[in-house]
């Protein structure tokens, strides 16, 4: 196996942010006199873009009182959490020790569901762009494909130009998992937002990127 590239999801990854999406689901939710389930409804919505997630929601039982045109309510997510994401927003730790080692031998990029404003607000506060020589790559590039679709994830290695075969992948997310998977990449999954139980496609579990073992 030929490595040649290490795409990163951004979430849960890169950034520390799922505190954040709690309380802005939260915020969200109970202007609709809904209770938030993170147990049952994080999982669904993980790796989806803001409309997706929207979509998603309003087929959940107990959701009835969300209503209303979906990009109104996307939009109306997002302006919550840009809010959150201005002030909160930090890497995880060991990203920043692992990503200087890595940029050294691989090409690397960001392949997220995260929506451009909030990589915008991210840029603002970490210097994301400037990490990722602008290689920074949304679900807003490949026609808001979501994942578990692998468009990000395909698109991503057509921009720097190297086979599927050829990246590893790491994530958080269930979804995010299949999406790599289905690109035909080698995909290491971290346990920051996730327990293992639920990231058994992966080829590699960890619970920290000190534990991470590049083939």
């Amino acid at each position: 196996m030929i490595i040649e590239a290490i795409l990163y999801d951004c979430e849960g990854i890169v950034i520390d942010s799922e505190g954040i999406w709690d309380k802005s689901q939260i915020a969200f939710l109970k202007k609709r006199g809904i209770k938030y389930d993170r147990e049952a409804v994080k999982p669904l919505l993980t790796g989806q873009s803001l409309i997706d997630g929207v979509r998603v929601m309003k087929q959940l039982k107990g959701y009835e009182n969300l209503v209303g045109d979906n990009q109104i309510l996307a939009d109306e997510r997002l302006e919550i959490v840009l809010d959150l994401f201005k002030t909160q927003i930090n890497f995880i730790d060991g990203f920043e020790d692992f990503h200087k080692e890595m940029i050294t031998r691989y090409d690397t990029c960001i392949s997220t569901a995260m929506n451009k404003k909030l990589l915008k607000d991210v840029d603002d506060k970490l210097g994301l762009y400037k990490l990722f020589k602008n290689k920074v790559y949304s679900v807003e590039d490949v026609q808001g494909k979501s994942k578990p679709d692998p468009a990000i994830f395909i698109y991503s290695a057509k921009q720097l130009e190297i086979r599927p075969e050829n990246c590893i992948v790491i994530e958080d997310a269930p979804h995010g998992i299949a999406a790599a998977k289905a690109a035909g990449m080698y995909c290491i999954a971290i346990t920051t937002t996730y327990p293992s139980s639920k990231l058994q496609q992966a080829d590699q579990i960890v619970k920290s990127y000190d534990e991470i073992i590049i083939p």
